[in-house]
């Protein structure tokens, strides 16, 4: 057990490390200075265990994305569960609840077998991971916009009942469509990361951001915390693929030239 726990300490890297701990501990000083309350009935202590435990498992998926490594999809799985139980009581966000349920947990299995089966040949803790063309980007940028036009819109004329926005019906509509675009995004991110493609990361910042805009709205602060980490892990993650390809790129082009001499 001790060599188990050691060979996952020197796994990452010291800023992971660092980047990791700042999250977890700034997430724990938040939670008590921004108490949650109680909502729907659930006592606030109760919701707040569960944000700190999304937030736990979310920056832990986040690194071992950022590390290519499968590993991320189980401990997605736990995320889901989470976040499934957060919208329940919350009585909230049920086009997230939707994507998640129906969407992430099935995809998170697919992409664990996918990126299996696509080791780097060099280094096998990795996965070899790539990027979208120019026109399967234009693609996906009217499907998010299409989809959240759409489901936005129907979102709005559904009353959840929930006491989160203490009657202001402008912020719940606000937030249907904001939640229909961050559940497109998740759908594309989760596409993204199952076909192994760098884009994903986009996806991640962007959806950290609109997440970042619920938060507030919602007067979830504590959860502002795993915004800011979603945000510099997405470049960090952004940049070690992006510089992956490059060099597995040339890799690629050396050995076939090697072969046609």
């Amino acid at each position: 057990m001790k060599n188990k726990i050691k060979n996952l300490w020197s796994f990452f890297t010291t800023y992971e490390k660092i980047w990791f701990f700042s999250i977890l501990i700034l997430s724990v000083i938040f939670a008590f200075i921004f108490p949650e309350e109680d909502i729907n009935g659930v006592n606030g202590k109760i919701i707040m265990v569960l944000y700190l435990l999304d937030i736990f498992l979310n920056i832990l998926c986040e690194l071992l994305i950022s590390k290519q490594s499968k590993w991320n999809f189980i401990v997605s799985l736990f995320v889901e569960i989470c976040e499934i139980a957060i919208c329940i009581v919350l009585s909230y966000r049920f086009a997230t609840m939707a994507t998640t349920l129906f969407f992430w947990i099935p995809i998170d299995i697919i992409s664990f077998i996918n990126w299996h089966k696509h080791k780097d040949e060099d280094e096998e803790s990795l996965t070899e991971v790539r990027k979208l063309s120019g026109i399967q980007e234009v693609i996906c940028i009217v499907g998010i916009v299409l989809w959240t036009v759409v489901i936005g819109y129907l979102l709005t004329y559904l009353d959840f009942g929930t006491e989160l926005f203490h009657g202001n019906k402008t912020l719940e509509i606000v937030v249907c469509y904001l939640d229909a675009c961050v559940s497109v995004l998740g759908v594309l991110n989760g596409i993204f990361i199952l076909f192994r493609y760098r884009e994903q990361w986009i996806a991640w910042i962007l959806s950290a951001i609109l997440e970042g805009v619920i938060n507030v709205l919602s007067g979830q602060i504590v959860l502002l915390v795993l915004k800011v980490g979603y945000l510099t892990n997405s470049i960090y993650g952004y940049i070690k693929w992006t510089n992956y390809i490059k060099e597995h790129n040339i890799k690629i082009k050396t050995k076939k030239l090697l072969k046609q001499k």
